[in-house]
C-alpha cells in the first residue's frame, strides 16, 4: 500500500513540477501536453493500484508492474526520438541561418565599400597638393579608408 502513496505523490508532483515551468515559460506548451497527458494517467494509478493490474489482464501482460515498465521504455524510446528529430531540424535550420548572415555580412561589406580594391582612385599628393590617379591593389588602404 504504501508504494501505491509514493507514485501518487510523484504523479502530483510530477504533475506540479509540469505546472510550475509552464508559469515561469520554461517549458513551452507542445511538450507541456505530453508531460501533464503523463502525469494525469500516472497520478491515478498511483491511488487506485488495482486498475494497473486489471488494464495489464486485459492487454495479456503478467502483471501491473511489467506494463509500467514497458510503457516506460516505449516512451523513453518515443522521446529519445523525438529529440533527436528537434535536434536535427534545429541544426538544419541553425545552417541556413549562419549562410544568410554570411551573405548579408557580404553583401554589407561591399555596399559599404562600393570601389574595388583594383580601381583606380585619386590619391592627392601631400608635396605638391596636387591630385594624381594611382591604382591600388591592397587591402589596407581600403580598411584604413573604413
Amino acid at each position: 500500500m504504501q508504494l501505491s502513496v509514493l507514485t501518487s505523490v510523484t504523479g502530483l508532483a510530477v504533475l506540479g513540477c509540469i505546472v510550475e515551468l509552464l508559469r515561469r515559460q520554461q517549458l513551452r506548451e507542445k511538450y507541456a501536453a505530453l508531460w501533464l497527458l503523463i502525469g494525469l494517467i500516472i497520478a491515478p494509478l498511483g491511488f487506485f493500484p488495482t486498475w494497473l493490474d486489471s488494464i495489464a489482464n486485459k492487454l495479456g501482460v503478467a502483471s501491473g508492474v511489467s506494463l509500467v515498465l514497458f510503457a516506460g521504455f516505449v516512451l523513453v524510446l518515443l522521446v529519445t526520438l523525438h529529440l533527436s528529430w528537434e535536434s536535427s531540424r534545429l541544426e538544419a535550420e541553425t545552417r541556413t541561418l549562419a549562410e544568410e548572415v554570411a551573405l548579408i555580412r557580404a553583401h554589407l561589406a561591399q555596399t559599404a565599400d562600393p570601389m574595388p580594391a583594383n580601381a583606380v582612385k585619386p590619391v592627392i599628393d601631400g608635396d605638391t597638393g596636387t591630385d594624381s590617379t594611382t591604382a591600388t591593389t591592397t587591402t589596407d588602404d581600403r580598411e584604413a579608408r573604413a
